[in-house]
């Protein structure tokens, strides 16, 4: 399952590697691509959508789902 969620806040290669990082240690996530000018990331898997939340905002960004 594929799940797009809106994130805030990155502004280079190295914040959306942070914030790929950070959603991949989410339980139930198999990948992560995130797009800063886009303000989202993409995420493959079954993971609680506040669960990614949680890992994003704990990561220094704003995000929604």
């Amino acid at each position: 399952m594929s799940r797009t969620i809106t994130v805030e806040g990155m502004s280079c290669d190295h914040c959306e590697q942070t914030v790929e990082d950070a959603l991949e240690g989410v339980d139930g996530v198999e990948s992560a691509d995130a797009d800063r000018e886009g303000e989202q990331a993409t995420v493959e898997g079954d993971a609680d959508p506040q669960a990614l939340v949680g890992a994003v905002d704990e990561a220094g960004y704003d995000a929604s789902v």
